[in-house]
């Protein structure tokens, strides 16, 4: 990766950290790395249960985060892709296991648009953007 992809990639991550904390979540850890991939955010989040019908529980939200400063490639959005999500849903397994989590889960998705001088454009967070 260049010097300005990670440069941006590290932008996007900041940004996306600071619009989760805005949304109520609390960042548990960042770049978690296994021999599959990596999770660019683990956060928590309070909120109801629906399989167990538990008014609050907390869930577990692995965030992937997808920054782009043109469109010559696509949008941030359209950055996550079929082939991503597998990634991403396998690399969730590897986590869930390796941390013995029992709870609800999730995976989101941040996409971070901006412009080429890296002022922010626009920020979606995406709630169960990748479906198990």
């Amino acid at each position: 990766m260049t010097t300005s992809r990670q440069s941006t990639g590290r932008l996007g991550e900041e940004i996306a950290v600071r619009t989760l904390r805005e949304a109520g979540l609390s960042i548990v850890e960042r770049n978690w790395r296994c021999p599959a991939g990596e999770l660019d955010i683990v956060a928590e989040e309070t909120g109801p249960d629906y399989a167990s019908g538990e008014a609050d529980a907390v869930w577990l939200v692995l965030v992937e985060v997808r920054t782009r400063s043109s469109t010559s490639r696509g949008t941030a959005r359209q950055a996550f892709t079929p082939r991503k999500q597998a990634k991403l849903r396998e690399v969730a397994g590897h986590y869930l296991q390796e941390k013995g989590w029992r709870g609800p889960w999730r995976i989101d998705a941040v996409a971070v648009q901006l412009d080429r001088s890296g002022r922010e454009l626009a920020v979606e967070h995406i709630r169960h953007a990748v479906m198990g």
